[in-house]
């Protein structure tokens, strides 16, 4: 088909369904009604001469033709935004990364500061989220996200390896709870848990050959909430290093028994195809967990992990 005749209204359409799975969220998503893209989708349909959706309209698959279709199409519609958004705003650049919230909070909002400083024209626009990634439903430029992957349809840049361990307020701290301390220095002492990780203190435990315990404590339906109650002084709780380094060099919280691998790893995502405007932020994030790493590293040496 030429280029000049091509019904981009109706290819937006069907892009914009194929992506986020529903004609009613793509209709939201391009400002018209459902009634609107159904007419478009069939006139492309009918244009093309194949079926690109089949099912019940409440559960519509993509057909094989669909399926070819549709990446190489949200790429064309990636690069013609890029292509735009350069042109219109040239010193400007905004770039949407959904981040861990505990991890927003703790370790990359008060770094953001200095890729703000070497990248003054590019904004980070966060929001949180622990979900799975599906660059092809979500406006992302970037995710940051920690487990074991795989990551489908992303490239995937390393930045932590996770290490773990109990970590409480001084002002709790039992005389005998310096580093190096046997668990039962501790074992008094509430224990703290989040929804998110039920099984932190049973894994720990059994990695550490500790006493499992009743399980009795605090939950908190946030991982962020958890680390502000062991800040408080309200128990003990299991926490990665990366979430308490700067509390632990502040003083804030100590941890007696160091960190140990938990087997998961942060890492930093970005779509496949996307064409590279996230690459200074991403190259900034490894860059900065490397060489933090190398302290983390060392300070789990030196508190016995």
């Amino acid at each position: 088909m030429k280029r000049g005749v091509l019904p981009l209204n109706a290819l937006r359409a069907f892009e914009s369904t194929a992506r986020l799975g529903q004609m009613t969220l793509a209709a939201d998503e391009l400002g018209v009604t459902h009634g609107a893209v159904s007419r478009q989708v069939r006139s492309l349909e009918d244009v093309l001469g194949v079926a690109l959706f089949e099912g019940p309209r409440n559960h519509l698959t993509l057909t094989p033709a669909g399926r070819e279709l549709h990446p190489d199409l949200t790429r064309a519609f990636d690069l013609i935004d890029s292509a735009v958004t350069r042109i219109t705003e040239p010193d400007r650049q905004t770039l949407d990364v959904s981040c861990l919230g505990t991890f927003s909070m703790r370790w990359l909002i008060p770094r953001l500061f200095d890729f703000h400083d070497t990248h003054p024209a590019i904004e980070v626009r966060l929001t949180t989220d622990d979900m799975p990634v599906d660059f092809r439903r979500q406006r992302l430029d970037a995710a940051v996200r920690v487990g074991t992957g795989p990551w489908p349809g992303a490239v995937v840049t390393p930045l932590f390896d996770e290490f773990v361990g109990p970590v409480l307020s001084p002002k709790i701290a039992p005389p005998d709870a310096a580093p190096g301390a046997s668990f039962t220095a501790i074992s008094g002492l509430p224990r703290l848990h989040t929804r998110t990780r039920l099984a932190a203190w049973p894994d720990w435990c059994a990695s550490e050959g500790a006493p499992p315990g009743s399980g009795e404590g605090r939950t908190y339906e946030h991982f962020y909430f958890m680390l502000e109650a062991a800040t408080a002084g309200l128990g003990v709780a299991i926490a990665p290093e990366v979430l308490v380094r700067d509390d632990v060099a502040a003083g804030r919280l100590v941890a007696p028994f160091g960190f140990v691998a938990s087997g998961m790893r942060y890492v930093a995502l970005s779509p496949e195809g996307s064409g590279g405007r996230e690459r200074p932020f991403i190259t900034w994030l490894a860059d900065r967990a490397k060489a933090e790493d190398a302290l983390a590293r060392e300070l789990a040496a030196a508190t016995g992990a």
